[in-house]
């Protein structure tokens, strides 16, 4: 049976604090859930930096990646989405998770190119999965690079298209890990450090 659009989906924390717990999430043209299988392999490159570190999820979309971190004792995750009504979701599955102690969810719904324009904050690991097709990983990139978002040592992990070729050397990263699923690539990039 067709699933009626705007109906609500579920999506699977898979480590931390919340493991196993299922949170619902809004179907909405473009929204993709990052699989479980793809997120195990993202948080096992990010064993060690995850807990106390500041996240940044900028396509939030159904916030599988924002709330498994924050399960895993990232200090603060903020979940951006442009979308109102799967905003709303990620504020109620947020308000659900009953967080204690010193970390932090926020939920922003906005533009994600105008968040960046906006916000002044560093963030230790962003996350980007951004529709696809649209061209936009370049101007997030840049955004962030020229308004240094990325901390010192930060990460970015991002997920683009398979038949997409990044120089991701002009925004001056350099490739950690990849990895490939299907029609969708995989990359954990860090600024390359200034030689001495």
């Amino acid at each position: 049976m067709a699933k009626r659009k705007g109906s609500s989906n579920r999506i699977r924390i898979i480590g931390g604090e919340w493991r196993s717990r299922q949170l619902p999430f809004i179907e909405v043209p473009g929204l993709r859930p990052t699989p479980d299988r793809v997120r195990e392999t993202l948080f096992n490159w990010l064993q060690g930096k995850i807990a106390a570190s500041r996240c940044l999820d900028l396509f939030a979309g159904s916030g599988a990646i924002g709330f498994e971190a924050l399960s895993r004792y990232a200090a603060e995750v903020v979940l951006v989405e442009k979308h109102a009504k799967v905003a709303q979701q990620l504020r109620d599955n947020l308000a659900s998770l009953k967080i204690e102690g010193e970390r932090r969810g926020t939920i922003v719904n906005k533009d994600a190119i105008k968040y960046l324009e906006e916000t002044a904050e560093a963030f230790d690991i962003i996350f980007l999965d951004p529709p696809y097709r649209k061209g936009l990983l370049p101007k997030v990139l840049q955004q962030i690079v020229s308004r240094s978002l990325l901390s010192t040592n930060g990460l970015i992990y991002l997920e683009h298209e398979s038949e997409e070729q990044f120089d991701w050397q002009q925004w001056d990263f350099e490739v950690l890990k990849q990895s490939k699923a299907g029609q969708v690539c995989g990359v954990l990039l860090a600024l390359k450090t200034p030689q001495t």
